[in-house]
């Protein structure tokens, strides 16, 4: 395959020559008329006669010639026909000076009608030389230079020979001797095209045969066809008319210039004049052809054709109220150029789209013969105004402009859609940054489009962003009736009701297969949640009766937006981007033999994801974009710190603090990374942040592990400086110090109040964008590192997990798009930030939406929870069941009244205390899911939608058991533990995972990333299902199960059946662990860990009458004082495992 750049340089060479090959044609054919027109060289009579059969000349090749012409456009190479062109040019040329120099009359004017039939010849090479050379994308654009460059030849060609010959007669030389010398000068700009030529590259070699049979005399019969066919007529017609307006009227001008001339003798010759007049004619049509690109850049812009001839009608008028030598005649003819590269440019485009390989040679003779016949009509027009009817020059550009505005109305009436689409294409780019990728998944032929559905605009988006018309299959209830049908066709609306449906269908089954895209929306109605819901099915069938395959598009960033039920709101809402960037993402097609809504879900999770990692914002730095939340209301109090005395803190206090630190930081520590152990609050989180605003990667220790996890943390992640306060280091006296520990409040003090001060004067002061500058906060951060955490290793050795600025300013967008912690919340943090999503969430989510913060030291005291939550109107608040638990145990109603909701994660939801919260507070607890390689959330329930539009069904934002569905940008798959083979919904196997959010591999460790990081897929060790609806129901995780006698038994059930039957439930801390431990016999044998007094026996007793196979039973009970908890909350499975007698997994 050609690379791009080999391309572009072949395209560029076939461009130019093409050019020089038009602009020596024109200027041969020129240079002929301005001799018939020069004085002395015909008859009196003679002028008038060749006039009236010009355009018939010009117009003769394209009548008699232009299927054959075609064929070999379709045949041979556009190198091959460029070159044949160069050599018949050269021949003619020859011919040409021969014939002037003998003085001969007949052998001109043969050699003018040779030089005709060369421009039919070359004429339909020009389109195939693009198809051929020019990239798919770069199509549109391809089509604007070859016509700007055609226009430039043109002129260029007639301008160049009209001066050089009056330069000639200027040098006492007669018309014949003048024309002869301009001809002899011709052949050098065949040798420059010559040169051009050579970078042109070969291209494959075409099929051979003979031209079709009866090619010539079936030229009426294609054309016949050609003005059938629906999809070419009005490009075909177009251009017809076209042919013959602008013929006309170059006749008109001719021929008003011969008058003036007369009348004003010794001023300027008829060519001169004409040529003159064409220059400012051609200037505008090349700004018209560049307008026209440019909007036409990435789709076929029809909507162009009725402005272009309105710009056409309006323009003569124009010129037909001034005189030949008005100052104002010349700015009428470059706006009726300019009008006329509007209306061009989009026809040929269509035309090219939307003719077939096999039907190319047909149609393309079919469109030159209407060329010629519009030139012959133009000269029928010109007799009948000029000489029968004998109308002046103003009546003949009124007439031709009362045409062109019949031509206007007649566009509209045609295809009133592309009008339409243009103007809400138009608005979109002032509402709306409109992208498209992934154009070329586009089949050339028919298709059926699947896309997401989250507002109530996504058809618009697609039909201003889609390079092609699209039609939409739309549900006609009772609010659509009444109605007109031209508001469907115009919206491009197929409309479906119960009653007509087949019609529906058929109608969308005939559009794809004539080549036209349908689109429809699987999910059946508008997202209320904006998560992606079930698919149905009916969409398959649609595909297989038009046997046509399945395009998945998936529309990003839209959510949040006007029109979308974010917030609950469709309209009268705050959006935080104007105008707002949305990405259209389209997928490879999926074959419509075995495409189901299965496979179309994966896809557009898949292309959901794609989409999602364009963002720009994921390309930040994480200190620059915290230093624009917090610039951006210095006043707000985002902070409320309740680790001793209460002490609320302002977004520019907390930013001045944190600046001023990373002064010292970036000065005396050396190190990439700086440890942290410090509880949420004020000192915590200006320390992170003035790590990251310093440029170094911020290491929130976990002080609740053993010294020697510690010590093996600070060791692989290379950490020497530690930051830290008095308090803590006293409540810590086990913690391994390193020697290179500093105290934040020391530190700061020793920076001194005036150079806090000074930076919060600045906060107030300047933009953030300055202070960015001024303080060295790099504004990009991408894939460098911005955290380092270590698991909680709950089985096992802790892994530090290094998280890029991408990763959480990734994570953090996908939770902001859900809605739940909007800047109206107040949330409380008391997650430790050395977990992740304490890490996340509580810390860099809240600075970076401003949300306003609560923090306390500890998630562990119930007491100081229920006081913040009722002092402070806590709405939302974060936790594990182990410590939401004792919260709602303590609590009494009223003290929990300001609570939207809780969010439950880390572990399992007992169904318990979902039901015991939702009985006592009538507080719904939402789970959530989330690892600390995925930074960390990527499911979360969701509270209902309350207030759906009418006629809108009931969404679920939450399912009971389940922990929710993914997040924005996420996609997912489940494989089978063993073969690796993807499952269908319901199906239980390991969850993988892929987003922005994902980490890039643990530290320091190859051989854990080759088992976990797979082609990009993150695999989680969890077992999990996803229901038809796109719920995610995490089994537990694929250490948690053992293979006992061959069969996978899973702790998790086996524990929640001990708590339910030994009345556990109300307990506050965990109970019961289940183990596997190695065994000779059966692979494994489970062994229970138990604080309770329960005995083998009665074990086995309770749990076979409850229905547990007998392999499900645990066989040896053991007693101890206490289950091992980690600082996270989550069992410490590791510790357990040495209580049973098991060595621990690495």
């Amino acid at each position: 395959m050609e690379s791009p750049r080999g391309s572009q340089a072949s395209l560029i060479a076939l461009l130019v020559t093409q050019t020089l090959v038009s602009f020596t044609a024109n200027a041969a054919k020129m240079l002929v008329l301005a001799l018939a027109l020069a004085p002395g060289v015909l008859a009196p009579g003679a002028v008038e006669e060749w006039l009236a059969v010009l355009p018939v000349v010009l117009a003769a090749p394209f009548l008699l010639f232009s299927p054959l012409f075609a064929w070999f456009a379709d045949r041979f190479s556009s190198r091959t026909m460029l070159s044949v062109s160069i050599l018949l040019l050269l021949s003619l040329l020859g011919a040409l000076a021969l014939a002037l120099h003998e003085r001969s009359v007949v052998l001109t004017v043969l050699v003018f009608l040779l030089l005709a039939v060369h421009s039919a010849f070359v004429s339909p090479n020009k389109r195939t030389m693009l198809r051929e050379v020019a990239r798919p994308e770069r199509y549109n654009s391809a089509v604007m230079l070859l016509e700007m460059a055609t226009v430039a030849a043109v002129v260029g060609g007639a301008y160049s020979a009209v001066w050089a010959f009056e330069l000639a007669l200027g040098g006492g030389d007669g018309g014949w001797a003048a024309a002869e010398k301009v001809a002899l000068a011709l052949p050098v700009v065949v040798a420059v095209a010559l040169v051009a030529f050579l970078p042109a590259r070969r291209p494959p070699a075409r099929p051979d045969g003979p031209p079709p049979p009866k090619l010539l005399t079936r030229q009426m019969s294609h054309l016949v066809e050609l003005l059938g066919n629906s999809r070419l007529r009005m490009s075909a017609l177009g251009i017809l008319f076209y042919y013959l307006l602008g013929s006309a009227l170059v006749l008109v001008l001719v021929d008003a210039g011969r008058y003036w001339v007369a009348l004003n003798p010794g001023t300027v010759s008829v060519a001169g004049l004409a040529v003159t007049l064409l220059l400012f004619a051609s200037v505008g049509a090349l700004a018209g052809n560049l307008v026209a690109g440019l909007v036409s850049h990435e789709r076929t812009e029809i909507g162009l054709v009725p402005f272009g001839a309105a710009g056409m009608a309006l323009a003569a008028w124009w010129a037909s109220r001034n005189a030949l030598d008005a100052t104002a005649f010349r700015p009428a003819l470059a706006l009726l150029g300019f009008s006329s590269g509007l209306y061009l440019t989009p026809l040929h485009v269509y035309f090219s789209h939307r003719v077939s390989r096999e039907r190319r040679t047909r149609m393309v003779g079919a469109l030159n013969l209407s060329r010629g016949l519009g030139g012959v009509g133009a000269g029928g027009v010109y007799y009948a105004m000029a000489a029968l009817l004998r109308w002046p020059l103003s009546t003949q550009l009124e007439a031709l402009a009362a045409a062109a505005v019949v031509v206007a109305l007649v566009t509209v009436w045609l295809a009133p859609e592309h009008l339409v689409l243009l103007l809400f294409r138009g608005l979109g780019k002032v509402l709306y940054r409109l992208r498209i990728q992934g154009v070329e998944n586009l089949p050339a032929g028919g298709a059926l489009i699947v896309s997401n559905h989250i507002s109530y605009i996504d058809a618009l988006i697609l039909q201003v962003v889609f390079p092609r018309k699209l039609w939409f299959l739309a549900v006609h209830g009772r609010q659509r009736r009444g109605l007109p049908l031209w508001f469907y066709r115009i919206t491009g609306v197929i409309p479906l009701s119960a009653a007509r449906a087949s019609e529906g269908f058929r109608l969308a089954t005939r559009k794809m297969k004539e080549g036209e895209l349908v689109c429809v929306f699987p999910e059946g109605q508008v997202s209320c949640t904006g998560a992606l819901m079930e698919i149905r099915r009916g969409f398959e069938l649609l595909a297989k009766r038009a046997e046509v395959p399945v395009v998945p598009v998936f529309i990003d960033s839209l959510w949040g937006a006007l029109f979308t039920y974010s917030n609950q709101k469709l309209i009268f809402k705050h959006t935080e981007q104007f105008p707002r960037s949305v990405l259209v993402q389209v997928g490879p097609p999926l074959p419509y033999q075995t495409v189901n809504a299965v496979l179309a879900r994966q896809a557009l999770l898949d292309l959901g994801e794609v989409a999602y990692q364009q963002r720009l914002e994921l390309r930040r730095n994480l200190g620059y974009e915290c230093l624009r939340s917090l610039a951006r209301h210095p006043w707000k109090i985002v902070l409320v710190d309740r680790t001793a005395e209460r002490r609320e803190v302002s977004a520019g206090t907390l930013l001045a603090a944190a600046a001023t630190y990373a002064v010292v930081l970036r000065r005396e520590v050396p190190e990439r990374r700086v440890g942290i152990v410090l509880p949420p609050g004020a000192g915590g989180t200006i320390a992170n942040l003035a790590v990251v605003l310093a440029g170094k990667t911020p290491v929130n220790l976990n002080f609740t592990a053993s010294a020697a996890a510690i010590q093996s943390s600070l060791r692989l992640g290379e950490v020497k400086t530690v930051i830290s306060a008095e308090a803590v280091r006293a409540k810590l006296p086990q913690f391994p110090w390193p020697a290179l520990t500093r105290d934040l409040r020391a530190d700061l003090q020793r920076c001194g109040k005036p150079a806090v001060l000074g930076r919060l004067l600045l906060v107030w002061l300047l933009p953030s964008r300055l202070l960015a500058r001024l303080w060295r906060v790099s504004r990009h951060g991408g894939h460098a590192e911005a955290g380092l955490l270590f698991t909680s290793g709950s089985a096992g050795e802790p892994k530090g997990v290094p998280l890029s600025h991408r990763n959480i300013l990734g994570n953090c967008g996908q939770i902001s798009a859900t809605g739940i912690l909007s800047r109206r919340e107040t949330l409380l943090a008391c997650l430790p930030i050395f977990h992740s999503f304490g890490f996340t969430v509580t810390l860099w989510y809240a600075l970076l939406r401003g949300v306003r913060t609560v923090t306390l030291p500890t998630p562990l005291d119930a007491k100081r929870t229920v006081e913040a939550i009722e002092e402070e109107k806590i709405t939302v608040y974060v936790g594990t069941p182990t410590f939401i638990r004792p919260v709602l145990k303590r609590a009494e109603p009223n003290q929990l009244r300001s609570l939207r909701f809780m969010v439950s994660g880390a572990e399992k939801l007992p169904v318990d205390l979902f039901e015991f919260a939702l009985q006592k507070f009538g507080l719904r607890l939402l789970q959530g899911y989330g690892l600390t390689e995925t930074t960390p959330v990527t499911n979360v329930n969701l509270p209902e939608p309350p207030n759906l539009p009418k006629g809108v069904k009931a969404q679920e934002g939450h399912r009971l058991g389940s922990v929710g569905r993914l997040l924005a940008g996420m996609t997912a798959r489940i494989v089978h533990p063993e073969t690796g083979a993807v499952l269908p919904p319901n199906e239980t196997g390991i969850v993988c995972l892929r987003g922005a959010n994902v980490f890039g591999g643990y530290l320091k460790d190859p051989v854990r990333n080759a088992e976990a990081l797979r082609d990009g897929w993150f695999i989680t060790g969890d077992l999990g299902r996803f229901d038809d609806d796109g719920f995610l129901f995490i089994e537990g995780r694929l250490s948690r199960f053992s293979k006992v006698g061959g069969e996978m038994v899973p702790h998790l059930t086996i524990e929640q059946k001990i708590v339910e039957l030994f009345g556990l439930e109300a307990a506050e801390v965990q109970k019961v662990v289940v183990l596997g431990v190695p065994d000779a016999a059966k692979g494994e044998s489970l062994v229970l860990l138990t604080t309770e007094a329960i005995t083998v026996a009665e074990l086995r007793e309770k749990l076979t009458a409850a229905g547990l196979p007998n392999l499900w039973i645990p066989k040896v009970v053991r007693h101890i004082d206490r289950i091992p908890v980690l600082g996270s909350g989550k069992c410490d499975l590791k510790g357990c495992r040495a209580l049973a007698g098991e060595p621990a997994a690495a």
